[in-house]
């Protein structure tokens, strides 16, 4: 149990599980106490995560920082933890939103303490979902997460809508997840094990890898979610809180994407090879759908969610190019987009939260009563295009890439995406921050206030950062990219 402790991710999820557990037991009216002592844990645990990644050794192809619990001998199913550099990513992405998603849920009227606890409960299901190296306990927490994110958008959530939902979230995600229990079993059933070294040294039939790839294409497509499995998703977005939205698009998104990657094109890679231009056409439509759909919609957070959609199915499209470029890109801006979507929700909650609608029609020149917030917006909006010297750029720059090195035919109709991109984002700015300044249905306007102009700032300097430097995330992803791209190619 010592060693156990003695790993970094272990030691995140111990101090985020004692904090829960302590929290639990304090009352209602303790929500200042409450509020600080979770957002100091989850502080904590960024410092923690930045000092692991410090540590951790990018030369080295393997999984570091390894720790086993072995609940069940008999039965060979050890909880064991471990991170590479995809692992490293995803666990830093998660640390760094937290606290942000923390300071925007700290004026939560509604039951606050539950609130702050169900976002600690999936804080810590995230960073041991990240960091597990059993299928069969990545499948338990990639299930667990559901159950709080259902209960934030059925009792949180804006509008009456809300519970249908929650249930469109919840039946879709767990519909697609049944088919992985299957999936897993009939993997335990040929191997005796559900551990990831175990799978990725078993060498299955051609038969076999395909009947398994489909059942984990299920779920983890839903999550992405691929067209035309995101149905959920713009409805989701649209009823969750601001909170919600953020978690939603920023990581919960991210979970089918690391799916992918950690699974079906590892050791599932001759199953991905024959499936590719399968899933390569769904996400070619899903980009031209996603983004055709946004340009015609007048409710602001759905925009931004069929914005998502588009996004998402374009890193499927670079996941699927199996090369080198395709890959890093698609892991690249699927950091990207988990900076700039969580901002976007969150400019969109602002202005929701002033006015209580977010309707297009209601809002015109906001520019010269907000325009602090207009100039966060804007520069937001420039990153959801795609605008060079953001984050987003880079990633869609290498996803392009990798495009036409595997099939140009592909990029040529995928570069739609860039235009229409461009088209809605400077139409949904134009229409909140210039014209004339409607006040029929709002008539007070305020600035932002110190709180979210923090939350903006930090999620812009990120944004900055990794629009003008690649190697943060590239020198982490490098060499498990690598390993992917020459198992897919010893499997054509």
């Amino acid at each position: 149990m010592s060693t156990f402790l003695q790993n970094p991710t272990a030691a995140i999820s111990v101090l985020l599980g004692l904090t829960l557990v302590f929290t639990l037991l304090l009352p209602a009216r303790s929500i200042g106490a409450i509020r600080y002592l979770i957002l100091s844990s989850s502080l904590v645990s960024l410092l923690l995560g930045v000092l692991t990644c410090l540590a951790f050794d990018k030369s080295d192809i393997g999984f570091q920082f390894l720790a086993t619990l072995n609940f069940v001998p008999e039965y060979n199913l050890a909880f064991t933890l471990g991170a590479d550099g995809l692992s490293m990513v995803f666990l830093l992405l998660t640390l760094f939103i937290f606290p942000i998603l923390f300071l925007s849920a700290w004026s939560v009227a509604q039951q606050p303490k539950q609130f702050w606890n169900y976002l600690l409960a999936m804080e810590l299901l995230l960073v041991l979902t990240f960091s597990t190296l059993d299928i069969l306990y990545f499948f338990i927490l990639f299930e667990s997460l559901l159950i709080p994110m259902f209960i934030l958008i059925g009792v949180w959530g804006a509008r009456e809508r809300k519970i249908k939902a929650a249930y469109y979230f919840f039946l879709y995600t767990l519909f697609g997840s049944l088919f992985m229990l299957f999936g897993i079993f009939y993997l335990y059933f040929l191997t005796g094990s559900t551990n990831y070294f175990v799978l990725l040294n078993t060498q299955l039939e051609s038969e076999q890898q395909k009947l398994i790839w489909l059942c984990f294409f299920l779920a983890f497509a839903v999550k992405m979610p691929l067209f035309p499995l995101h149905i959920w998703l713009p409805e989701a977005h649209v009823e969750a809180p601001t909170v919600g939205s953020m978690l939603l698009a920023s990581l919960l998104l991210k979970l089918g994407g690391y799916g992918f990657l950690r699974f079906s094109l590892t050791f599932l890679s001759e199953g991905s090879s024959q499936y590719a231009p399968l899933v390569s056409t769904c996400a070619l439509l899903g980009v031209i759908y996603g983004s055709l759909s946004t340009v015609r919609q007048i409710d602001l957070k759905r925009i931004i969610a069929y914005s998502s959609v588009a996004h998402m199915n374009l890193v499927m499209l670079g996941l699927f190019s199996y090369n080198q470029q395709g890959l890093e890109g698609a892991i690249y801006l699927m950091v990207g987009h988990g900076v700039v979507s969580a901002a976007l929700f969150f400019c969109v909650g602002v202005l929701y939260d002033r006015h209580h609608s977010r309707l297009l029609r209601y809002y015109g020149g906001v520019v010269t009563v907000m325009p602090l917030f207009c100039g966060m917006f804007f520069a937001f909006t420039l990153a959801n295009m795609s605008f060079p010297g953001t984050s987003n750029f880079l990633g869609e720059l290498l996803v392009f890439l990798g495009i036409f090195a595997g099939n140009s035919t592909v990029l040529l109709f995928s570069t739609a995406g860039i235009v229409l991109g461009a088209v809605y984002s400077t139409w949904l700015f134009n229409r909140v921050a210039f014209g004339t300044l409607k006040t029929t249905y709002i008539s007070e306007f305020t600035d932002l206030n110190r709180r979210e102009f923090l939350i903006l700032v930090a999620l812009l300097l990120p944004m900055i950062v990794l629009g003008l430097t690649a190697s943060f995330i590239l020198d982490f992803v490098h060499l498990p990219v690598k390993a992917i791209v020459v198992s897919a190619q010893l499997a054509k």
